[in-house]
């Protein structure tokens, strides 16, 4: 069998990220930061059905640009723009040289924005943040796939955007009617706890996913901003999930 191939490879401040590709049996691409296992392109139905949460939506914030699958997804529908907020510049810079098909795509896409940055900053205002060279709201769906989920943090230091103070930021920024949507490795009581502090309406898409013969039960809180009528987003169930009130 061929080996897996290392793509690309570079290290940051946080840790090292790796592009590798493995035969399985045909080439799948996977995302490996800090030793831990990110993304690959055999399962991501999740990070569609996350895209999908923002059909209708005609601006839309993607925090954490992975394997381009959930940006891939936002720009199947017609949206107008699509900021995304990647953290690690090396995995911008591969993408810009397209060296997968999908990043190629979407990095091709005249609705697209990247922006090196960290997507907690964006919340807070900070001043590498705001102005004409950074991402500026509002947007009608805010979208995050940052990490695994507050349980399961690949860097701690994400641990913060989890909580009140940052997520109520994001609420602020979205149009009225908007959609907060946060992806998560699994049900996370926590950060179900701290949606319900907000006061708002909060939402659950639960993706059962098999990779190697193992279940997985990835699950997608979404929440809007307390007193306003949603608009027409998040209609778009083509790649699965089973919604619940919480």
């Amino acid at each position: 069998m061929e080996p897996v191939r290392t793509i690309a490879r570079a290290r940051s401040a946080r840790g090292e990220v790796v592009l590798r590709r493995r035969p399985a049996p045909s080439d799948v691409d996977e995302l490996i930061i800090s030793g831990t296992f990110a993304i690959d392109s055999m399962e991501t139905s999740s990070e569609r059905k996350l895209g999908g949460l923002a059909a209708g939506a005609r601006r839309v914030l993607l925090g954490g640009l992975g394997l381009g699958y959930t940006a891939a997804a936002v720009l199947s529908n017609p949206v107008d723009r699509l900021d995304i907020v990647e953290l690690e510049g090396c995995l911008v810079e591969w993408a810009q040289c397209g060296l997968t098909e999908v990043l190629q795509q979407v990095t091709a896409d005249p609705r697209v924005r990247l922006y090196v940055a960290d997507i907690a900053d964006v919340f807070r205002g900070s001043p590498l943040c705001s102005g004409p060279a950074g991402p500026s709201g509002p947007w009608d769906a805010i979208l995050l796939d940052v990490d695994n989920g507050p349980d399961f943090l690949i860097h701690p230091q994400n641990a913060p955007l989890y909580a009140p103070p940052i997520l109520s930021s994001a609420l602020r920024q979205l149009t009225p009617g908007g959609l907060l949507a946060i992806w998560c490795q699994g049900a996370t009581p926590t950060l179900e706890a701290t949606l319900r502090a907000l006061g708002q309406a909060v939402q659950a898409y639960r993706i059962e996913v098999q990779r190697e013969k193992r279940s997985f039960g990835y699950v997608i809180y979404t929440l809007r901003p307390a007193g306003s009528a949603p608009i027409c987003l998040g209609q778009n169930e083509a790649h699965g999930g089973v919604p619940h009130r919480t």
